[in-house]
């Protein structure tokens, strides 16, 4: 399996805060059957201020060091972008950190706020587009915005953007609601990928499998594969060569 959402890469964000608790990580998505993994810090303005370089280096130690552990997870780097204004130079710039392409577009990683959908965010989201840049919106089913009125979602998924449900969420982890509402946007065939955003071992794990089962129960063994392997291949497949 693809897993290409996650806090794998250690003492950046709220993820793993040492390298040894990054490869206890990295052995727990590889018992589970995630082959690969593209590492996704938070880049939040004000907060968690990585920055492209950051990442590329922290990421290049990780490799490392998975290499010395003999841990078989390969591994690559963009980030989840935390909705801001802040988007439109990096943009212009050609500095978001991308998670691979979606109909030869580009796309990357965007995380609204847990409570709304922020005042502009479609208009943004529209103007990225236009660039031939892809939204993915990071876990839509935890936003309690989408969880109340799910057709908040309508205008960005009709203007292009990609959905990308969190594993633990199709399988009860962040309670019933969030649960109802990823199956929701599964049964309507919205939903792109499901990812681990692992943060931690305990709470938060990088397993895939469970939701994988859960999708299978649901919709069918070819959807769970469309979303745990071969959609997140398709976006994430440049980042990591023939490997």
């Amino acid at each position: 399996m693809i897993d290409l959402h996650n806090h794998l890469l250690p003492g950046l964000d709220d993820g793993a805060q040492t390298l040894n608790e990054a490869l206890k990580l990295a052995q727990i998505a590889v018992e589970d059957g995630i082959t690969h993994a593209v590492c996704t810090p938070h880049i939040h303005p004000g907060l968690y201020d990585n920055t492209t370089t950051a990442i590329r280096g922290a990421l290049e130690q990780y490799q490392q060091a998975l290499s010395s552990a003999g841990i078989p997870l390969k591994v690559a780097a963009a980030a989840e972008m935390h909705f801001s204004l802040e988007l439109m130079p990096q943009a212009e710039a050609k500095t978001l950190p991308f998670l691979g392409k979606w109909q030869g577009k580009d796309v990357f990683l965007l995380e609204f706020p847990h409570t709304h959908i922020p005042f502009g965010a479609a208009k943004l989201v529209d103007w990225l587009i236009e660039r031939d840049i892809i939204p993915m919106i990071a876990h839509p089913e935890r936003n309690q915005q989408v969880i109340a009125e799910p057709q908040n979602l309508d205008s960005f998924i009709d203007n292009g953007c990609l959905l990308q449900i969190t594993a633990g969420a199709l399988t009860g982890c962040f309670g019933t609601a969030a649960q109802h509402c990823a199956e929701q946007l599964m049964i309507d065939d919205l939903v792109t990928c499901i990812a681990t955003d692992s943060h931690n071992s305990h709470s938060r794990p990088p397993v895939l499998s469970e939701a994988a089962a859960a999708a299978e129960a649901l919709l069918g063994a070819v959807y769970a594969e469309q979303l745990s392997k071969t959609n997140p291949w398709l976006i994430t497949r440049h980042q990591f060569g023939n490997s």
